[in-house]
């Protein structure tokens, strides 16, 4: 997803009012006017605030998975190689070095094919990924994420990141330690599930709205503290995802 896209002003759900609310784009390479202004006036100013400080996150992927193209031409490369062998059985003959060397060319040039589909076709690419490592890198990428841009510099600790990674269609939810004693797994299981149908059909926009609409109802009664102010940088971070 390289393109820009617009963000509705309606894309914050004024009954669920945040101290603070950000937008990350990984995935973009530049941002539109309208997309940062939203990023500066999603401080809701009106309404009862719920304490927490939210950093939205959207990444490309989470790693570069340098091992499934391998994964796919090591398939490839087997699967074909056992389809020339069998027809040779079938239809035994005299092969000739000639044949021999088009064979292995043959399935040289499928494995080499097939890698190359899994580089630029995600969705191929997905199919050998398996959940549980998508799962951990998506979470050592928002662990990192973090981190690296100190949300846990609010005054009592109250910043949540909400993380989408497209590539692995895996959401995180990360609170600091002044919210996370708050929220039971439980209930951040429950806004990652509201997320989820529509990330699997590519309504990302719709499935942050759906996730803040969940949390909001989620904090309202936590009774968190505020500092009043926005400590977290009111501006959109661009980075490139790995």
């Amino acid at each position: 997803m390289r393109g820009s896209k617009s963000i509705s002003h309606d894309f914050i759900d004024t009954r669920y009012c945040f101290a603070y609310t950000s937008v990350v784009y990984h995935y973009e390479e530049n941002i539109n006017g309208q997309g940062k202004q939203f990023a500066g006036e999603a401080h809701c100013r009106s309404g009862k605030k719920t304490g927490a400080q939210i950093v939205l996150a959207v990444v490309g992927r989470s790693d570069s998975y340098a091992e499934i193209p391998w994964k796919v031409f090591a398939l490839a490369v087997s699967m074909t190689g056992l389809f020339i062998y069998a027809f040779n059985l079938l239809w035994s003959g005299r092969c000739s070095s000639t044949t021999v060397l088009v064979s292995i060319v043959f399935i040289l040039i499928i494995g080499i094919v097939a890698a190359l589909f899994s580089v630029y076709f995600p969705r191929f690419a997905r199919f050998f990924l398996t959940s549980h490592r998508a799962e951990t890198e998506v979470r050592q990428y928002a662990e990192s994420f973090f981190l690296t841009n100190e949300l846990f510099s609010t005054s009592y600790r109250t910043g949540i990141l909400l993380l989408i990674s497209l590539f692995e269609r895996k959401i995180i939810l990360l609170p600091d330690k002044g919210i996370g004693g708050k929220l039971s797994h439980a209930e951040m299981q429950k806004v990652i599930e509201e997320m989820k149908p529509f990330l699997a059909s590519r309504q990302v926009y719709h499935a942050l709205e759906n996730g803040l609409d969940v949390l909001g109802k989620l904090l309202v009664d936590k009774n968190l503290k505020e500092s009043g102010r926005n400590e977290l940088p009111d501006m959109i971070i661009e980075e490139k995802g790995e």
